[in-house]
């Protein structure tokens, strides 16, 4: 598995994610948008495109691109869901929007996100295990986890797919896929913090 599109994936779901951080998202749109939308509209496709250039060199057998492209489908859906239901709330806020916004789109992306972290362990544990750098950068996965699901009101996903995340890591300690352990901690971390902030 290439390491540098391993990062680039990483490095591009932790930054595109926070996209939402921008003061006035970019300012306004057209026809009442923000233009953040329309740069969050590319966001699943850049870190799917990355981590697909990932998942390629590690030459994948069926079953695992299999996974890949389930995962593909239910983040680009799910986050595309979520960004319509975003954008029509901002528009005109009601429990409808906020329906499709938050548990529907949240909770798809999430699963796409699980599905796809999942089709890239098989690449990383044929590498050594990481450095500083590494776990740094799967401490920013795990910090982006826990505050999508926060955001996204699926604290309870993010809990078992921040436990699946350090369980799968802890088995893979010797090698790259032990990062898993980092991230998962690290959004573990958070995900009790603010169920202990309420």
């Amino acid at each position: 598995m290439d390491r540098r599109a391993l990062a680039a994936t990483a490095a591009a779901y932790v930054v595109l994610h926070h996209l939402g951080l921008v003061p006035e998202g970019f300012g306004p749109g057209p026809d009442g948008t923000r233009w953040a939308d329309w740069v969050d509209l590319a966001l699943p496709w850049i870190v799917v495109g990355l981590a697909g250039w990932a998942l390629w060199s590690s030459r994948p057998t069926p079953s695992v691109l299999a996974l890949f492209l389930a995962g593909t489908l239910a983040y680009t859906s799910g986050h595309g869901i979520h960004l319509a239901g975003n954008s029509i709330g901002n528009a005109a806020p009601s429990p409808t929007a906020h329906l499709w916004d938050e548990p529907v789109g949240h909770n798809l992306w999430f699963l796409g996100v699980a599905l796809i972290t999942a089709s890239l362990v098989a690449g990383m544990a044929a590498l050594p295990r990481g450095g500083v750098g590494t776990h740094l950068l799967a401490a920013g996965v795990g910090t982006t986890w826990a505050s999508n699901a926060i955001g996204g009101e699926a604290v309870a996903l993010g809990v078992a797919g921040a436990a699946l995340a350090a369980y799968a890591g802890w088995r893979h300690r010797r090698d790259l896929a032990g990062v898993l352990l980092t991230s998962g901690a690290v959004a573990l971390v958070w995900l009790g913090l603010a169920v202990f902030a309420g």
